[in-house]
């Protein structure tokens, strides 16, 4: 048995067979842990949600930014733009029963204390505890009342976690921090606007730089393309390299400890180890 960690698909459900193909995936005994942002910019969206949904037991997704959106789409509040290529998603016969499949999917997963699998990170002052627990009250708002939870969760603010602020903020920080966070300033208030790869000529950090060193806990994540997969911090993995921009789709391997990565989005697919 294997399991794979696959970084941001974003709708690129070609590159994502041929990853499994050259893995040699076997449902039956294998799984996938997948970064989150299956949809978006990607040209198949559709085919990709429909696959992972088919593969049950044998694959688990967290949720990202733009699978929240796309929830969000559905009741009227998502941010949805033509380069997201949805329409056939959001067209299909089946896009109520997909929507509510993605919001039975978890924003944090974390079967043991040695991995936690997230799409963006873990903001300042978390712990594995605290961050599972908020995970959880989004989960059980997305379950209880999607259409209340999508309308109040976009907005920059809160930047900072209270425990103190009411439920809609700290449900609207926890989705920040879990799904859009890159950057932190030094007093760890969420920058929720840069890109860039980090650098030593900014005053903001990347959000692992507040990940302890010393944690029982590795942290994995996608979101983050343009790091490329490279995370110095030895306790985060970056699996986020760009697919979608036509650089690579990659998995890890929990037990082997392997990279295995495929050319993206309309380049030729081949298989690369390190």
């Amino acid at each position: 048995m294997a399991s794979y960690v696959i970084g941001d698909i974003q709708g690129c459900y070609d590159q994502l067979q041929h990853l499994l193909s050259a893995l040699d995936f076997n449902e039956r005994q294998d799984e996938l842990w997948l970064c989150g942002d299956l949809v978006a910019r990607g040209p198949k969206s559709l085919e990709t949600v429909r696959f992972i949904q088919s593969l049950e037991s044998a694959a688990v997704t967290v949720l990202g930014n733009h699978d929240l959106n796309l929830i969000a789409s559905y009741y009227g509040y998502g941010r949805i733009k033509a380069s997201d290529q949805l329409d056939a998603l959001q067209q299909a016969a089946d896009f109520g029963e997909l929507v509510h499949w993605l919001e039975q999917q978890p924003l944090i997963h974390s079967p043991d204390e040695e991995y936690l699998l997230v799409h963006a990170g873990i903001p300042p002052g978390w712990d594995r505890a605290l961050a599972i627990t908020q995970a959880q009250k989004v989960s059980q708002a997305l379950q209880l009342d999607a259409q209340s939870l999508t309308a109040s969760m976009y907005g920059n603010e809160p930047c900072r976690w209270s425990a103190q602020d009411n439920a809609s903020d700290q449900l609207r920080f926890t989705i920040n921090a879990l799904t859009r966070m890159r950057f932190c300033h030094a007093d760890g208030r969420l920058e929720l606007n840069e890109k860039g790869e980090p650098t030593s000529l900014s005053e903001l950090k990347p959000w692992f730089d507040f990940w302890p060193e010393q944690a029982d806990t590795t942290i994995l994540f996608g979101h983050w393309a343009a790091l490329n997969g490279a995370c110095p911090h030895p306790k985060a993995i970056a699996l986020d390299t760009g697919c979608v921009w036509g650089n690579l789709l990659t998995a890890y391997c929990i037990q082997t400890k392997q990279r295995y990565s495929v050319q993206g989005y309309q380049k030729k697919t081949m298989l690369l180890t390190d």
